[in-house]
């Protein structure tokens, strides 16, 4: 499997479109850069299976879109830890 990359310009590029934590795997290299702007801007590194897919997941999928259009319109207005936690909650509660 190829190693993906990201450097600083692609978090810049990532937390502008509201995404608030990046996908690592054993493929995923981040330059020291991109790892010291994904801090700065409180982006969240998430271990994950890279065969195991977000779209495996229904909840996942709605998780993720909410919270990134909730941050794309509210920048720097909310926190992403409650963010997550309450979209969260609406979902499974909407799911059951």
């Amino acid at each position: 499997m190829p190693k993906i990359f990201y450097t600083e310009r692609d978090i810049d590029d990532l937390y502008a479109r509201g995404v608030t934590c990046l996908d690592v795997h054993d493929g995923v290299v981040l330059t020291d850069l991109a790892r010291e702007r994904m801090f700065k801007y409180g982006m969240a590194p998430n271990r994950v299976d890279p065969k195991k897919h977000v779209e495996d997941d229904p909840s996942a999928v709605i998780i993720h879109r909410v919270k990134a259009a909730v941050l794309a319109r509210l920048d720097g207005q909310v926190d992403a830890a409650i963010l997550e936690a309450v979209v969260a909650r609406v979902v499974s509660e909407m799911m059951k």
